[in-house]
């Protein structure tokens, strides 16, 4: 895929619409898209979080290992951000996250993220938001599982 193919894949994600193409530019060229195939990790708990993943294409499942098997805690798809808490809270993985079907993301090493989110204030209140919106979800299903 060209730079210009990946900005152009890069401005449909929401979080990105706001970024002028030339930084979108500069995203893709130090990004890696990255192709997973069913059932292979992205990531697993307690690894150190080195990057984060914009998943362009096909499905993520987050999981925790719980007292009877893994405990899928969110199904992310295309346009979701995964990874980011780790490096957020400078953290090693708080959960696992397992490719389901074909899955191609772009991996954002820790700086350049980081660096995204000091320049575009915007795109930190994003990620913040999200990250509210699947705590949330993830409260409202242990609640629902009476907190199992």
């Amino acid at each position: 895929m060209t730079l210009d193919n990946e900005v152009t894949s890069l401005r449909q994600v929401p979080l990105f619409r706001e970024v002028e193409p030339a930084r979108l530019k500069l995203l893709a060229f130090t990004s890696e898209r990255v192709h997973f195939e069913e059932g292979q990790l992205l990531f697993a708990r307690g690894e150190a979080a080195d990057a984060a993943y914009l998943i362009l294409e096909g499905a993520a499942a987050v999981s925790i290992d719980g007292p009877h098997g893994p405990v899928r805690l969110a199904l992310l798809g295309a346009n979701a951000l995964v990874g980011e808490m780790g490096i957020l809270a400078d953290q090693p993985r708080s959960a696992t996250v397992t490719a389901v079907g074909a899955t191609t993301a772009l991996r954002i090493d820790r700086d350049v993220f980081l660096e995204l989110l000091a320049q575009f204030p915007q795109i930190g209140i994003a990620v913040m938001r999200d990250l509210a919106l699947r705590l949330e979800q993830t409260n409202q299903r242990l609640a629902e599982r009476g907190g199992a």
